[in-house]
């Protein structure tokens, strides 16, 4: 399951937070960090490990395309992205509810980022280059963590 959420980075540009989260326990597995203009799809290859093989891969529909597709074969993980419409070929009934379906998933990874922005006010990091946001972007990641395992014990 992948997700972004940006935070603001002091005096340059905005950092996005890419997260791989599993879906059953909603643990952070993995993290990368980029620039806010970097497109969310970018970040597939950093966040799929070997380990994903045979596993579902929920995201959104920034995740399509023949560069994400190759991706997705690389790991081997099960393609449940969302499917996109187009200008001139709107999604059909039957992929609208597909895309619902698939939703119900896929909308556990939101609380992960709704935790770090309210509980946390972890939507503003103030930093100077991309080393210490991502330094301060991961012990974000590591305190819902460790948030979450108290949940679950």
């Amino acid at each position: 399951m992948l997700a972004g959420q940006r935070k603001t980075e002091k005096h340059f540009s905005d950092k996005k937070n890419h997260a791989k989260v599993d879906t059953k326990s909603k643990f952070i597995d993995n993290y990368t960090i980029s620039d806010a203009s970097v497109h969310d799809s970018q970040a597939l290859d950093d966040l799929l490990t070997e380990e994903d093989k045979g596993q579902d891969l929920h995201a959104d529909s920034a995740y399509t395309g023949e560069d994400q597709d190759k991706i997705i074969e690389k790991y081997e993980v099960v393609n449940k992205v969302h499917e996109k419409g187009n200008r001139n070929k709107p999604l059909t009934d039957e992929q609208k509810a597909n895309n619902k379906e698939k939703s119900k998933t896929r909308a556990r990874v939101e609380h992960v980022f709704g935790f770090t922005g309210q509980s946390m006010n972890g939507l503003t990091v103030k930093s100077v280059g991309i080393k210490r946001a991502t330094g301060i972007i991961g012990l974000i990641n590591l305190t819902y963590n460790l948030f979450r395992y108290e949940q679950v014990k």
